[in-house]
Formats: C-alpha cells, structure tokens, sequence
C-alpha cells in the first residue's frame, strides 16, 4: 500500500520535530515537508497542485495566517487535501468552522501518542475506504465510513460496549495530566461516570486490541491495584 504522504505544519521548531517523529512511528505515514508559517506549507500545496501531499497536520496558531484561513484558502483554490487539526485552540466557534471547512480530525495540545496514533490510524482507515472503486451499496456502507473517520464503528465492538462510552474511557487514559502516571479501573470509573466495573471492562478491552497496558501498582495495602496506560 502506497504511504500516506503528510505535511507538518507547526510554527514551533520542537513541536514540528516531534509531530514530525510521532508520525513517522506509525505504519503507513511519511512526513515528506514541514512548514513552519501558513506561507510556508501555502507553497508547499502550491508545488505540484497539491499533490505530493495527501495529509496535512495543521497547527491553527500560526504567526502569520490563522489556521481556519489557510483550511479557507485550500478550498477556495480547489484543493481537496485532507487536514488534521494540530491546535490548542478550543474555541467551540472554531471547531464549527473547521468542520464546515472539512477538517477531518481536530486534536488538541497537549496529547499523548496514543491519541495522535488513533487518530492518524483512523484516518488512514478512512482513506481506504474513500478511495475504493465502485459505489456505496446501502446506508450502512455510509455510516462505516463516518463512523471510521469519527469514532469507533459499534458494530466491531464486542456484545456490551458501546463506541461512546469507550471514547471517553479512552479520553480520561489518554489525558495528558494522567497519562504518564497511569490509571486505576476506579480513577476512570471517577473521571468518567461510570461503574468501576464497567471502566475495567472497556479498560481491559482496550488492553486486548494493544490500545492500553495493564501494570500491577505496587504501594497499595494488601493485594496490588491494577493501573493501566495509553500505548
């Protein structure tokens, strides 16, 4: 299968070097520029129509252009690069307009590689898909492809979990405050509202399809807790 060719736009040096890392770690991408001004990756789209580049990591605070105006300007000149929003930016008024814009995922800053993970693995499921031969047989096929690109399909789920409720357990593992430390079935079971049982569930779960690791947490009286961590 061909690479996933991404540019990495990122005005600060170290963040485009590690966004830059993050993505070639996982399997399937290649990071083939950087840009660190929306002039900078404008020229890069520019080179070629665009087509040396099929995924666009996108910081939205950049020096010298907004992020939403560049996302403006792609489509405005025709252009049908997909973009990932790299942003700190949680204006829920941006969100709407990246959305509108067809900005394809949105993460935040700060997050594990986890969670970058996720979403560039989702992504590249989603292209798969979109870029199939033929047509779209029934409703279902649709919603597939939303739900690949949005969320976990339910369907693939085992009998008892629900795509929801597993991305906010993943949300409260993944959460950059927690996420070095490690969580108990408990501590999620907290952060999210549900059963402690229901959190080891979906925690264990998680463990299975290599999403999470599970560790004993010594320092506890008696017998040692179970801690889990983003992989």
């Amino acid at each position: 299968m061909t690479a996933i060719r991404v540019l990495v736009v990122e005005d600060e040096p170290l963040l485009a070097e590690a966004h830059s890392a993050y993505t070639e770690r996982v399997p399937g991408f290649v990071v083939v520029g950087v840009a660190h001004t929306a002039r900078a990756a404008m020229a890069a789209l520019r080179a070629n129509d665009g087509g040396d580049v099929d995924l666009v990591l996108l910081d939205f605070r950049l020096p010298d252009l907004h992020g939403l105006d560049v996302c403006r300007a792609l489509r405005a000149a025709g252009s049908s690069v997909d973009v990932l929003a790299v942003t700190s930016a949680r204006d829920l008024a941006v969100v709407r307009t990246a959305v509108s814009l067809g900005v394809t995922h949105y993460l935040l800053k700060p997050f594990t590689f986890a969670a970058f993970r996720d979403k560039l693995e989702r992504y590249a499921d989603y292209r798969a898909q979109a870029l199939a031969d033929g047509e779209v047989a029934a409703q279902h096929e649709v919603d597939q492809m939303f739900a690949t690109l949005r969320g976990t399909a339910g369907h693939s789920l085992p009998k008892g979990l629900d795509a929801q409720t597993l991305d906010r357990v993943r949300a409260a593992l993944t959460d950059g405050t927690r996420a070095a430390v490690g969580l108990s079935a408990t501590e999620v079971s907290a952060a999210t509202g549900i059963s402690r049982v229901t959190a080891r569930r979906y925690l264990e779960y998680l463990v299975t399809v290599d999403r999470a690791a599970r560790t004993p947490r010594y320092g506890t009286p008696g017998r040692p807790e179970v801690e889990y961590r983003p992989r």
